[in-house]
C-alpha cells in the first residue's frame, strides 16, 4: 500500500521548529516509502486565520526542502462536506445542540475533568425537542456528539500508533465532544477525521499532544464509515525551559531563523538528532 502522509497546520501565526519537526517526519515518512506528502491548511477559524501566515507556511516548507505533492487543500473550502457528515450524525440521532458558555461548563460544580480538560456535563442533553427547537431561533449554539449511544452503535475499537502500539480507543473519557462550535461551522475533530479520510492518507504524523484526541477520531470513523489510518504521535520539542515549542509563547519563528542566515540542512539534522533518529532512520 502506498503510503500518503499529510502536513496540516492552522494559519494563526507563524511556523516553528516543533511545526518544522512534524511536517520533516511526515515529509520523510512518505518519501522514504516512495509516497505522497501532502499540505493541508486547516484555516477554519475565521477570527484567527491570517492568508499572510499560509503564504508563510508554503515559504517555510519550501526553505526547508519538504515539497509537498499536489495542491494545496484548504480546510474553509470543504465546508459542504462536514455540513453533510454533520447531517448524517444528526440523521443517526448521535448529535444535539449545546447552549451553554464556556464560563458555565467551568463552573459547573459536577464537571469532571478528562484528558483535555473540564469534561461537558451534559446540561443540554436532555432538553426537549420543542425547547431545543425554540432556544436555536434566538440562541448561539454549538452540536455537541452524544457520547453514549455513539459509543454503544460504534462498538469496541481500537488504532494503531507507530510508538504506543495498538490502542483500545476510550472516547467516553472525554464526554460529549463538540462537532461544530458556535463560531465556525465544525471543529478540529470532525474536520480533521473527513480530511485525512477524503484525502486518503495512511499515515497521520503529528504531536503527542493530539494522541488523546485519536480516540475521537476512532469514534467518528467508525460511525462515518471512514477507512483507519495508521499513526505516528512523535514528541514534542521543548524550549531550554522545558516546555512545550508554542507560538502563544514566543518560540523562535522559521521566518526569523531564515532572516537570521540559519542553515535548513542544519535545522533539519538537529531536529532528527534531538527526536533520536538516526540519518538511515530519517
Amino acid at each position: 500500500m502506498t503510503i500518503t502522509t499529510r502536513f496540516a497546520p492552522s494559519p494563526t501565526g507563524p511556523l516553528h521548529l516543533g511545526h518544522a519537526a512534524s511536517a520533516m517526519l511526515a515529509h520523510d515518512a512518505a518519501r522514504a516509502a516512495g509516497g505522497r506528502f501532502l499540505l493541508r491548511i486547516e484555516d477554519i477559524d475565521p477570527g484567527r486565520a491570517r492568508q499572510g501566515f499560509v503564504t508563510g507556511i508554503e515559504d517555510d516548507l519550501r526553505w526547508l526542502g519538504l515539497d509537498w505533492d499536489g495542491p494545496v487543500v484548504r480546510q474553509s473550502a470543504r465546508l459542504p462536506l462536514y455540513a453533510d457528515a454533520l447531517d448524517r450524525l444528526k440523521a443517526m440521532g448521535l448529535v444535539y445542540p449545546c447552549f451553554c458558555t464556556r464560563a458555565e461548563i467551568a463552573a459547573s460544580a459536577s464537571a469532571p475533568h478528562g484528558p483535555e480538560g473540564a469534561i461537558y456535563p451534559g446540561t443540554c442533553r436532555a432538553l426537549s425537542d420543542a425547547v431545543r427547537a425554540e432556544r436555536m431561533m434566538r440562541e448561539p449554539h454549538c452540536w455537541r456528539l452524544d457520547m453514549a449511544p455513539a459509543v454503544a452503535r460504534a462498538g469496541p475499537l481500537d488504532w494503531h500508533d507507530r510508538v504506543a502500539g495498538r490502542i483500545a480507543a476510550i472516547p467516553d473519557a472525554q464526554g460529549d465532544v463538540v462537532l461544530a462550535r458556535k463560531d465556525a461551522p465544525v471543529s478540529y475533530h470532525l474536520a480533521v477525521t473527513l480530511d485525512d479520510a477524503a484525502q486518503g492518507v495512511t499515515l497521520v504524523v503529528r504531536g503527542a499532544d493530539l494522541f488523546a484526541a485519536t480516540h475521537i477520531h476512532r469514534l467518528l470513523q467508525a460511525l462515518l464509515g471512514l477507512p483507519t489510518p495508521d499513526y505516528w504521535h512523535h514528541p514534542l520539542l521543548t524550549g531550554p525551559d522545558g516546555r512545550r515549542l508554542a507560538k502563544r509563547d514566543g518560540a523562535k519563528s522559521l521566518a526569523e531563523l531564515r532572516a537570521g542566515g540559519a542553515d535548513p540542512k542544519a535545522l533539519l539534522a538537529g531536529l532528527r538528532a534531538q527526536l533520536g533518529l538516526s540519518p538511515a532512520r530519517a
